[in-house]
């Protein structure tokens, strides 16, 4: 592990300034592999700091959330964010904190945040396919010849260039189906159903990759753990 100097990893990391590190280290705060130091400018192991008996949250954060309905999942627009559902600390990171695509403000399910910009790149990009589940409950019956749209690929939808891939499909029920998805576009889900005559009423997201939901609680979040983020980078 490469060593940084403990006032850039404090303030990296959203815990305070740098010249709030300074204070800390005074007060005897902070320990380096348990012992009191005496200046912030110290060059450290990340793994070997504790700040008031806690060890530190990771440098390359990566968090699950329960996206509840009514948040948004961006930085500047308008209406509650996602961000004040996290600790104060998280939003002062450098790098930022930022979601791994986005649910629209009505959707809710799994959503992925991180600072890491190589996995977010990872997660996202169309090259590798990530898998992408999502439950959803229509307005009117599925028909017959809409699900076999969707399972053949080739649905243009308006003001895009390039088809749809094929889509996996369960129909549960005649207006409640489970869609797997490797793309990503915009409100795709929303639009692709619009596209075949049908609406969405309701949309949630139990699994994005390797990664299943389970029962953690809306508006509730857990970082993942390293066996879980190498099962989303090989899945």
């Amino acid at each position: 592990m490469a060593l940084i100097r403990l006032d850039k990893l404090l303030s990296n990391l959203g815990y305070c300034t740098r010249s709030e590190a300074r204070d800390l280290a005074r007060q005897g705060r902070v320990l380096v592999d348990g012992q009191t130091v005496s200046s912030a400018a110290l060059k450290v192991d990340p793994a070997a700091v504790t700040l008031d008996g806690e060890t530190l949250d990771p440098e390359g954060l990566l968090l699950m959330l329960h996206k509840p309905p009514g948040y948004t999942c961006s930085h500047k627009d308008a209406g509650v964010l996602i961000y004040t559902l996290l600790p104060e600390r998280y939003l002062r990171r450098n790098p930022v904190l930022s979601t791994i695509g986005r649910l629209d403000r009505d959707t809710t399910g799994l959503l992925l945040l991180t600072d890491d910009g190589a996995l977010l790149h990872r997660l996202t990009s169309p090259r590798y396919k990530v898998e992408k589940v999502y439950e959803v409950w229509l307005e009117r019956d599925l028909e017959d010849d809409a699900a076999k749209t969707l399972t053949r690929g080739g649905l243009m939808l308006p003001e895009e260039p390039h088809p749809l891939l094929p889509a996996d499909l369960e129909v549960v029920e005649p207006r409640f189906v489970r869609l797997t998805l490797v793309e990503g576009r915009y409100h795709q889900v929303k639009r692709t159903f619009e596209a075949l005559g049908n609406r969405v009423l309701r949309l949630h997201r139990p699994r994005f990759g390797a990664l299943e939901l389970g029962d953690l609680p809306p508006g509730s979040f857990r970082p993942l753990t390293e066996a879980e983020r190498l099962a989303l980078v090989s899945g």
